[in-house]
């Protein structure tokens, strides 16, 4: 199932996506339920109830696709230095103000949040605040979507708890980053969570066995598959949990690999007129343009 929120005729929809992907399906759901996108879904079925009935399909080129979770509940979970490249690269670049001498490679998750304001949906545009930063890095990274919520969840009953995945962008001003030493000031920036293009569901897409990438400009940048994660998911769910009760459509960015602009000489920042893409096998692609 692949769940998608779009704006038609100036309204907020919800809808499932078509399997040839050329369109979608609109759900039953009352206007408030509809601007909520894919979260109302994820609730409603938690929650027990049957999916809505839908109405006639619509193309999607005819609408504008946006996050499938527009305004997420509360702020973004992520984790940095998940990839052992890029623990390495990151510690080495300068900006890294969790690093310690022998310690690149993190012994446990590194936790961090962005707000729910910096979500954006694809195509819509990734504005460089030239006059706050112009070190405007990105991270392409698959997100886990919890299904059902809990607390003190065991890393073996962990996947009972995913509903799905989705792509996000993890945009940063790493001066910021660097600055103020704990990262949600540098990671939460308008417009710095591009997400989607919709949300897929764990029986369609194998999170921990699926390849992530990313090309700016056409130039591939990315390139590894969620294998290679430090922590995998199951340890990520175990450890949010133990101390924080996990609600269904909350948002696990489970960390980015090797080649975000920081790790080159000289570091390759995003700039106006660039355009990022990222890819996930088994769920999409997201690209934004930056301006």
């Amino acid at each position: 199932m692949r769940i998608a929120a779009y704006r038609d005729g100036g309204r907020v929809r919800t809808g499932l996506v078509a399997p040839d992907l050329q369109s979608i399906l609109p759900l039953a759901l009352t206007d408030e339920q509809h601007a909520r996108g894919a979260l109302a879904v994820v609730e409603m079925l938690a929650e027990g109830r049957s999916l809505p009935g839908t109405g006639a399909p619509v193309a999607i080129g005819a609408v504008e696709l946006l996050a499938p979770i527009p305004q997420p509940r509360r702020n973004i979970f992520c984790v940095g230095k998940n990839y052992h490249a890029h623990a390495k690269e990151f510690a080495g670049s300068g900006f890294d103000s969790s690093a310690k001498s022998g310690g690149e490679i993190p012994q446990h998750p590194i936790i961090f949040t962005k707000v729910p304001e910096c979500v954006v949906g694809p195509a819509q545009d990734i504005v460089i605040p030239a006059a706050v930063s112009t070190a405007i890095d990105y991270e392409a990274e698959l997100a886990v979507v919890i299904g059902h919520g809990g607390k003190g969840i065991r890393k073996a009953d962990a996947m009972k708890h995913v509903w799905g995945y989705t792509i996000v962008n993890d945009v940063t001003a790493r001066d910021w980053q660097s600055r103020h030493q704990q990262w949600d000031m540098g990671k939460s920036f308008d417009t710095f969570c591009p997400m989607g293009p919709w949300l897929v569901s764990a029986d369609e897409c194998d999170g921990a066995a699926t390849r992530v990438r990313c090309w700016v400009n056409g130039e591939l940048r990315q390139d590894a598959q969620t294998p290679d994660l430090i922590f995998d998911i199951p340890t990520l769910i175990e450890t949010l949990s133990a101390g924080i009760t996990l609600y269904p459509g909350d948002i696990i960015a489970t960390g980015t690999p090797v080649g975000v602009g920081i790790g080159f000489n000289p570091p390759k920042y995003l700039k106006a007129g660039d355009v990022v893409k990222v890819e996930i096998d088994g769920i999409g692609v997201l690209e934004n343009p930056v301006r």
